[in-house]
């Protein structure tokens, strides 16, 4: 049985492209060594850690937040009627589904904008914004085009003061068209 050989007598390392030392001007210059034998950066301290991780929650919360009530007046924007009053005052159980499936979708993509954000902080959040933003843009345009292609009038559900069988429908569709548009953000 023959030992293993020492690293150092191996086969010759393939040469690696390394940055310049900071400071230093050029383009990256070629070593002897492979990355993973470069030393590592110096951890974060523990507390740094647990404080940039609790600032990226209370930033991301808030613009989620943000972007959940940005997306309930777009839902109201497209609803006929005015959708809190329909679902404070009347208790409409029709805008009830249909604002829901519609705030859940745009839970979703608000969730996925925030996933696929990644990277820095400051970064994070304006891919997250954008991506939502644009997400909720989708998810109306969708809507819209649904209930026109079915052929469902919302009005006409809203009026009414027991739930339809064509407001679970478009309830299930529109969590369908958040779903997707949630996916595409991915």
């Amino acid at each position: 049985m023959t030992p293993d050989p020492s690293p150092l007598t191996t086969t010759p390392v393939p040469s690696a492209t390394v940055p310049p030392p900071s400071g230093v001007p050029g383009p990256p210059y070629v070593t002897g060594v492979r990355p993973e034998q470069l030393p590592a950066p110096p951890p974060m301290p523990f507390l740094d850690v647990l404080l940039n991780g609790a600032l990226a929650i209370v930033a991301y919360a808030i613009l989620g937040v943000l972007l959940l009530i940005a997306g309930f007046y777009m839902i109201d924007l497209v609803t006929p009627g005015r959708l809190s009053r329909l679902l404070r005052s009347d208790r409409n159980p029709n805008a009830t589904l249909i604002a829901t499936s519609g705030i859940t979708g745009i839970g979703l993509i608000v969730a996925a904008s925030i996933w696929s954000s990644g990277g820095l902080l400051r970064e994070g959040l304006i891919a997250t914004l954008v991506f939502g933003v644009v997400g909720i843009a989708a998810q109306t345009v969708g809507m819209i085009a649904f209930d026109r292609v079915a052929g469902i009038s919302v009005r006409s559900l809203i009026e009414e003061a027991r739930l339809q069988p064509a407001s679970i429908l478009l309830a299930v569709t529109h969590l369908v068209i958040g779903v997707i548009t949630a996916i595409a953000v991915i």
